[in-house]
């Protein structure tokens, strides 16, 4: 597949389809490249604002995760820029209209390809976060593609990156293969119009319809196109992206979410996690993936592996800073009895999750200002004398559950 190619797709369906309109109204946020989610896999939590921080978007499309990013570091004060990167003219348009709507003016917009940095490095030095959102699967040589981005990365930065994942995907690649055959040498958009025709006629047996992880064709012309058109599109397991990782000389700091991939979440039969036992990190991953067959895709954070061992933030003293994603303790804490459970939907399944008998009084807390030391001297002082390290193993429980499907981080 050419870079001709692949501009011209975006170029008549910029993807994902977005109205610079809807800026007014909220803000898209996701993973990777969430700020909260940037600092606690990639830089420990310790990420300070007062320093400009260098971000590169590595195929930008229309901009999601320049938009976030951008908006979560002004609303942080952090003095850095974002640069966006992406071979279509048109992508970029919609991307630079959203920005022009929220009035964000930390965004220099280029157009090119992430195969060829140089340009960028000698215009501004390397970058301390790198995001490469739904690219690198696209890529006639996807190794190439991160080796070209780890060149481009400042010692102790890290990359944000999503590919697909084959299992959740099943039917996807049987159909593409199916619409190649009928759509070669059409236009784009008489391709969407023939794929159309053809999904609402497929007999039920049809994989693609049985597959409830899949709707992006039910949707704009853009996401059928990205889909079931796209002219380069392979899936990476688990070891598949780790593999891909070391091409770069880089290694999987986190997987997001993390119960995602905790075999424990699905299985329930100690004999037979019992079995697990001995397994790495990456292993029990790659096993969780194989019998959950629902990931339609992964996200994961890389940093070079000797900087791997402090990219993580840790719940582990009295100065790190609890910070909540799209949920408020506050007010969960009202409605939780000692040691409740909460549930999360995680990949199509609500997940219970278990917490522990201060979660309540802790969750109050947690404002994204406090620390643990302050935020432990005011559930002793309600609940009576609390050593820290038995405090600690409360909050390390409460932290497992809600970090594990992506509703607390730390900072330092």
């Amino acid at each position: 597949m050419s870079i001709d190619t692949l501009r011209a797709q975006y170029e008549a369906f910029p993807y994902p389809a977005r109205n610079p309109a809807d800026e007014k109204k909220r803000l898209i946020t996701g993973s990777p490249s969430h700020l909260d989610e940037v600092n606690h896999n990639v830089f420990g939590g310790r990420l300070d604002h007062a320093r400009p921080l260098r971000v590169l978007v590595a195929g930008g499309g229309t901009g999601d995760g320049t938009i976030m990013i951008a908006q979560q570091m002004a609303d942080a004060g952090n003095p850095g820029r974002v640069t966006y990167l992406d071979l279509s003219d048109a992508a970029r348009a919609v991307a630079e209209a959203r920005a022009q709507a929220r009035g964000l003016t930390n965004i220099d917009f280029r157009r090119g390809s992430l195969l060829d940095l140089g340009g960028l490095l000698e215009e501004g030095g390397p970058f301390d976060y790198i995001d490469c959102c739904g690219v690198l699967h696209h890529l006639d040589e996807p190794a190439a593609g991160v080796r070209s981005l780890a060149g481009a990365l400042k010692p102790g930065g890290g990359i944000g990156l999503m590919v697909y994942a084959p299992y959740g995907r099943t039917g996807v690649y049987p159909m593409q293969a199916a619409l190649r055959t009928i759509t070669k040498d059409l236009p784009p958009k008489e391709q969407v119009a023939l794929a159309r025709r053809l999904i609402e006629r497929l007999p039920t047996s049809n994989w693609l319809l049985r597959n409830p992880f899949i709707n992006d064709h039910k949707q704009a012309d853009a996401d059928l196109y990205d889909l079931l058109l796209h002219s380069c599109d392979r899936p990476f397991t688990v070891p598949e992206l780790a593999e891909l990782a070391a091409a770069g000389g880089l290694a999987i700091a986190a997987l997001v979410d993390p119960y995602r991939y905790d075999p424990a979440v699905w299985v329930k039969d100690p004999r037979v996690l019992k079995r697990l036992d001995g397994l790495s990190r990456l292993e029990r991953a790659a096993w969780a993936e194989q019998v959950t067959g629902s990931m339609t895709k992964h996200i994961a954070y890389l940093v070079r592996p000797e900087d791997a061992e402090g990219s993580v933030a840790r719940p582990d003293g009295p100065e790190v800073v609890p910070v909540l994603r799209d949920l408020d303790g506050a007010a969960v804490a009202k409605g939780l009895p000692p040691g409740g459970v909460l549930e999360a939907e995680l990949m199509g399944a609500v997940v219970p999750l278990p917490l522990p008998r201060l979660a309540g009084p802790i969750l109050a807390r947690v404002d994204g200002r406090a620390s643990l030391g302050a935020i432990h001297q005011a559930v002793t002082g309600k609940a009576g004398p609390l050593a820290w390290d038995a405090f600690l193993a409360q909050f390390a429980q409460l932290f497992a559950a809600l970090n594990g499907v992506g509703k607390m981080y730390l900072r330092r």
